[in-house]
Parts: C-alpha cells; structure tokens; sequence
C-alpha cells in the first residue's frame, strides 16, 4: 500500500465513522471516494457498513469504473463519481450521503432545484463569500438505471462550473471538493441548511 493510498484510505474511514456517527450515513447506506491518481479512484466497496470501514473495505477503480482489484465489488453509484472526478479534475474527493434532513427536504420540494438564499452558512461552500447570494441545488429523480441517471446530471455540471452538489429525490446528497475535509465541512453546511428549512417549512401557513 502507498504512503498516498494509506492517507486517503484513513480520509475514508475518519468520515465514515463521522458521518454515520451523525446519521448521515445510516447502515450500509452512502458511498465515499477519494482520487489516487489522473486515472484511478479510492472507493468503499458495495453493501460495507460506513461507521465500521476498514482498509480492506475499499478498492481502486479505474475511470471506467472497472474494479482493479480482483474480489472486490464497487458501488453501483461509482458512475456518478467519476462523473464529478472527470467533469473537474481538482476534485479530490466526493461524498454521497443519505440524511433524514436531504431525503425529506428532496421529496418536499416539487421543483427541480432548491436555492438557498441569505444563510450566513452559505459561505461554508467553496466559492461563496458572502450570504448575500444564492446556492442552487438541483434535484434529480431517483433512477436505479446509473448511465442514465449520470447523463441527467451531465448538462447541469457542465452548464454550473460553480455547483458544489446536488439532491437525488427520496434518494440523499452528493457533494465535492479539493480534500476530504472540504466537503465534510460542505455536507454539514448542508445538513443545517436542509434542516432550516425543513423547520422554515413545518412552521409556514399552508
């Protein structure tokens, strides 16, 4: 194992435990990856319980998603990965998350994006200095069919450099960053955010 493999390898497993820790990331729900190299991707193996991670619960892929490491079985999600890794190559590492807060907050919303607008906490985003803006976030249906999932996802992306993540519906969060603790720190700003709106929204008249 590399020096650079055993750091993102740690990366992985210090997240999985924080994020389950928080609920973020229930059972074996959720999957993480960080970059190892232009060509090849760190990323928890399918149906791995992410409060628990090992070394061993991991496996590089290439940026076809094939695994090249015989035995181990990626996530089904891996596409949607290596999108993100593909679409900007400074991306280091990327979380998919499945909170409570996003997959309600996802349902609720029958438009296809939700913007958050005046949240002093938008400036936890990569890219937003002030609260005096908007973050859209956009919101895909659930589809069990990845490929064609990713290629709703595509011309977002490619028309929204800025994006820094999206909702799948019912589903959960995708987010990214340069280093892990980029988007650890983006994943919490969403989760208060989802769940000041969720609150907006229980106390709002109907």
């Amino acid at each position: 194992m590399t020096a650079t493999r055993e750091h993102l390898s740690q990366t992985i497993i210090e997240a999985g435990r924080f994020l389950y820790g928080r609920g973020w990331s229930p059972a074996t729900s959720s999957n993480y990856s960080a970059r190892l190299t232009s060509s090849e991707v760190l990323l928890t193996v399918s149906g791995k319980h992410k409060g628990q991670l090992t070394t061993e619960d991991l496996l590089a892929v290439d940026m076809d998603g094939n695994s090249l490491e015989p035995g181990k079985k990626p996530s089904a999600e891996t596409g949607l990965h290596l999108q993100i890794y593909r679409w900007q190559p400074e991306v280091g590492a990327v979380l998919h998350t499945h909170s409570v807060g996003a997959t309600v907050l996802s349902r609720l919303t029958l438009s296809d994006s939700l913007v958050f607008a005046d949240y002093e906490l938008q400036k936890a985003f990569t890219g937003i200095t002030t609260h005096e803006s908007q973050v859209c976030v956009p919101i895909f249906d659930n589809d069990q069919n990845i490929e064609r999932l990713a290629a709703k996802v595509q011309p977002w992306l490619e028309n929204h450099s800025e994006c820094v993540g999206y909702l799948i519906r019912g589903h959960g969060l995708y987010t990214w960053g340069a280093k892990m603790n980029d988007v650890l720190r983006q994943v919490e700003a969403f989760e208060f955010l989802f769940e000041c709106e969720l609150k907006l929204k229980a106390v709002q008249p109907r």
